[in-house]
C-alpha cells in the first residue's frame, strides 16, 4: 500500500489524525502484507498503539499487546507525583499495572528502586513482564492477593479502573471494544476498586508510605473521605493541561 492509500483508508474509517497514523503504521510494518493487515485493524477501531505494538509514555517506550489497556497521557501526572515522593532504594508497587507503564516510567527516574507490579488479567501480566524484564517482578492476582508477603511498600501506584459502570457504554469505541472492562469498570460510582485498595493500604504501606491513584474531579469528595476512613491522610493534585486529577494518600 502507498502512503496515500493508507491515509485514504484511515480517513474513511474516521481517523482524525490519518496522516500521522499512516506514518506510524508504515514505519512499524515489516512488509506490505503486514501493513495492509495493520491498516485493516486500525480501520476496524483497534487502538493505534495496540496495532503498532507500543506506546510512548512519560519518557519510556511501552510494549503493548492486543487487548491490553493503553497508557493515557494524563497518567503522566501519576508518574510525576510518584517520582517526587520516591526516595532512594524505595519499594514501589504498580498495582492494577496493565502493561507496567507506570512502574517502568517511575523506574526510569528512580533506577535504584525495588519494583513490583501486579494485575488480575493474564494478558496484561504477560505484557508487563515484557516491559519490566530485568527491572521488576510481575505477579498475577486480585490486588494485594497477588503480592508476596511481607512486602513493605513505600510508594503504591494504583491506577485502578474508575469509570462508573453506567458510563462504560459512553466511552470511545477504542476503549469500550478493545480494552478489558476489568481495566475500566470501577462499579456504581467508579470508586469500588479504589475503596478496596485504600482499605488495605495501611497494612501494606510503611509509615509515611504513600498511595497514589487517578480519579475524576467529580470523585474528589468521595475518594478523600474513603482515604480518611482508611486511616490515610489525603491530598489532591490536579493538572489542567493533562486534564488529570490524582489523590495522594499518606499513611
Amino acid at each position: 500500500m502507498t502512503e496515500d492509500q493508507v491515509v485514504t483508508a484511515l480517513r474513511a474509517a474516521g481517523c482524525v489524525f490519518a496522516e500521522d497514523e499512516a506514518a506510524a503504521l508504515i514505519k512499524a510494518a515489516p512488509d506490505d502484507s503486514a501493513l495492509a493487515e495493520m491498516v485493516a485493524r486500525r480501520a476496524g477501531g483497534e487502538p493505534l498503539e495496540q496495532v503498532v505494538g507500543f506506546a510512548d509514555f512519560a519518557g519510556v517506550r511501552v510494549r503493548l499487546r492486543p487487548g491490553v489497556f493503553v497508557p493515557r497521557v494524563r497518567s503522566e501526572l501519576l508518574v510525576r507525583e510518584a517520582v517526587r515522593r520516591t526516595a532512594e532504594h524505595a519499594v514501589v508497587v504498580d498495582l492494577c499495572c496493565g502493561s507496567g507503564a507506570l512502574g517502568l516510567a517511575v523506574a526510569r527516574h528512580r533506577p535504584e528502586v525495588t519494583l513490583y507490579a501486579a494485575d488480575v488479567d493474564p494478558v496484561a501480566v504477560a505484557c508487563a513482564r515484557d516491559n519490566l524484564a530485568g527491572r521488576g517482578e510481575v505477579f498475577q492476582g486480585d490486588l494485594y492477593d497477588a503480592l508476596p508477603e511481607p512486602l513493605p511498600i513505600d510508594v503504591l501506584l494504583a491506577n485502578v479502573p474508575y469509570v462508573a459502570t453506567r458510563h462504560i457504554p459512553l466511552l470511545p469505541a477504542e476503549a469500550r471494544d478493545h480494552e478489558p472492562h476489568t481495566a475500566l469498570d470501577g462499579g456504581g460510582d467508579g470508586l469500588d476498586v479504589f475503596r478496596a485498595v485504600a482499605a488495605g493500604a495501611s497494612r501494606w504501606l510503611t509509615p509515611g508510605g504513600v498511595l497514589l491513584s487517578e480519579i475524576t474531579e467529580a470523585q474528589i469528595e468521595a475518594a478523600t473521605a474513603t482515604a480518611k476512613g482508611s486511616g490515610l491522610r489525603p491530598e489532591v493534585v490536579s493538572d489542567d493541561d493533562l486534564e488529570a486529577t490524582v489523590i495522594v494518600a499518606v499513611r
